[in-house]
């Protein structure tokens, strides 16, 4: 109790810390968000009424401390560019990419370990070099150059996925249209974790109580599953929390090529209209969501491993 207790305050400090980081980025970066609002119809007299509204025309200490109380209270004011509240606007586009990450983190699961198990009951054999060849071109292969051969080959050519959209609302279809976002999108991941799968079971595969379990009689596939994978399992539990922030970072580009609403696309299009209110409102869900999968993740690892558990 007392380490979940220190993580969360350390949560909570790298949040209130990000989060300053973010708000000075957002003031220093050029462009004014009214000019930009306003465009051919900007006035000193409207682009003043415009910043008091908005708070701008205060100096940048008060604006700083009423950023994080309205960011504490969870009041996160009114979208410049769509001049609706924020709230609203993030609880319309939230579903659609907790599904995207969801399905991306299945295909990184799908993909990577069964090919790192591969890799590395069948070490040094055709097996092994060709999961590792997979790896390699997911680490080497842009996320979004993915998406479009796949849209062309498989949307395209072969009409076996739509190309663009999230589905009509209706279970099948939905998942439908997330099958090529979720591939693309964890496709890059999964290489990593597939190495890692190696790695890991491959430092577990010669110790001794792996011999053991052979010597009594336990078929290959029942020591894999119930004595290595799960000592093997805490490096790749870091593996999936550390990209499961990479992951929501690349919801955008996946959200954007496959024509996807979500917070990645509406974060994108709030930092290039120099929307200080929505954007700082998303960039502190996806810190939220981050730093809360790293502790659910941390949380894990005494579940996979008593040792850790017990220290």
């Amino acid at each position: 109790m007392s380490q979940i207790i220190a993580r969360l305050g350390q949560a909570v400090l790298t949040i209130f810390g990000a989060l300053t980081i973010v708000f000075l980025i957002m003031r220093l970066t050029p462009g004014d968000p009214v000019q930009i609002m306003l465009g051919d119809y900007v006035t000193p007299e409207l682009t003043a009424t415009i910043r008091k509204q908005y708070g701008l025309d205060r100096p940048l200490p008060i604006q700083y401390f009423t950023f994080i109380k309205n960011t504490v209270t969870g009041n996160f004011g009114m979208s410049i560019t769509q001049q609706t509240d924020v709230t609203t606007v993030i609880r319309a586009s939230l579903p659609y990419t907790v599904e995207l990450a969801i399905a991306a983190m299945l295909a990184t699961c799908i993909i990577g370990i069964p090919l790192g198990i591969i890799a590395a009951l069948k070490r040094n054999t055709l097996a092994d070099f060709a999961a590792m060849i997979i790896a390699l071109l997911g680490v080497a292969t842009p996320g979004f150059f993915l998406a479009l051969l796949m849209i062309y080959f498989l949307s395209y050519r072969l009409g076996w996925f739509p190309v663009q959209g999230a589905g009509d609302g209706s279970i099948g279809s939905n998942l439908h249209h997330l099958i090529l976002p979720a591939v693309a999108l964890g496709f890059e991941s999964s290489a990593l974790v597939a190495r890692t799968t190696r790695s890991a079971l491959l430092a577990v595969l010669g110790d001794d109580y792996i011999r053991t379990a052979y010597a009594k009689g336990l078929s290959k596939w029942t020591v894999v599953r119930v004595h290595a994978l799960r000592a093997a399992l805490v490096p790749i539990l870091a593996v999936l929390g550390l990209y499961f922030g990479q992951l929501l970072g690349g919801a955008g580009i996946a959200e954007i090529v496959f024509g996807r609403p979500g917070l990645g696309k509406l974060l994108i299009d709030a930092i290039l209209a120099r929307d200080y209110p929505l954007s700082q409102a998303l960039i502190f869900v996806f810190l939220v969501a981050v730093i809360g999968v790293n502790f659910i993740t941390d949380t894990l690892y005494g579940f996979a491993d008593p040792r850790l558990r017990r220290k």
